[in-house]
């Protein structure tokens, strides 16, 4: 494609990378990424996707902008308090990058609609806060054939992972975590807090990651957990092998759709 002279200038330090390049930033602003979740991840990870000139987020919230959010959901204002996270988190995408196109969808994930949500999108990336969220995610992208690139974080505790179970012989969420704890046995951030900062650290990781699987640039996060630790400031990247046994992905899976998540 040909750029604009405001888009040579705006994704100069991107075009001079050898690795992304004209060729690369031009299929960045020909992608859509799919953002579930407009919290504290969602936030630095959208903020970023923006930046870079990925030309489609769709952002999945229902939920609505609260003062305890400002801590750490950056994408977020004090005079977006009341206001939906999808609508607010459009408007400044809209002032980082006009070029971008911000899909809000306001409704939460659900087995219902979670395919017509995910199904016009390149990559899913997971920033929600519950279980529940995570492991329908998981398997309706590994059903749909799409990357997952999801993370985690609780008070000074991050994970980031990428998923491509779909491509065979990777592991998907299913193979780390078989299923949901039951309810009431791993605390909420707002029940154990959660390092506001951290947030950025981990969010805009996965935003590294997101745009890695769109330009197929580096050594894909997909078979490997990472661990971001804040108080201690470490990095551990653990690998984690396909489960043959997998309800999901294994060899006789047990897991044929995703009426599991209705019952």
């Amino acid at each position: 494609m040909d750029f604009t002279e405001d888009q040579v200038q705006r994704y100069a330090r991107h075009i001079l990378l050898p690795e992304v390049g004209g060729t690369g930033q031009a299929r960045l602003l020909e992608s859509r990424v799919l953002v579930v979740g407009a919290g504290g991840l969602g936030s630095p990870l959208l903020l970023y996707l923006a930046a870079a000139g990925v030309g489609t987020l769709g952002i999945v919230d229902d939920d609505l902008v609260d003062l305890t959010n400002l801590q750490r959901q950056v994408i977020h204002q004090t005079g977006s308090v009341g206001q939906p996270k999808v609508e607010s988190a459009a408007q400044t995408i809209a002032a980082i990058n006009p070029e971008v196109r911000a899909v809000p969808h306001r409704e939460r994930a659900t087995p219902e609609n979670i395919a017509r949500l995910i199904a016009d999108y390149d990559v899913v990336a997971d920033g929600s806060d519950n279980f529940e969220t995570k492991f329908l995610l998981n398997d309706a992208c590994y059903f749909a054939g799409k990357t997952l690139v999801a993370a985690a974080i609780l008070r000074f505790t991050g994970q980031v992972y990428t998923f491509k179970a779909h491509e065979g012989r990777l592991p998907c969420y299913r193979c780390i975590f078989r299923e949901p704890p039951p309810p009431g046995t791993v605390p909420t951030c707002a029940e154990a807090g959660v390092f506001g900062a951290h947030c950025g650290m981990v969010g805009g990781t996965q935003a590294t990651e997101v745009i890695k699987e769109l330009l197929g640039i580096g050594d894909s996060l997909a078979g490997s957990l990472l661990l971001c630790e804040a108080l201690s400031t470490t990095f551990r990247k653990i690998k984690v092998p396909r489960d043959p046994a997998c309800p999901l992905c294994g060899d006789t899976p047990s897991i044929k759709d995703l009426s599991i998540h209705g019952r």
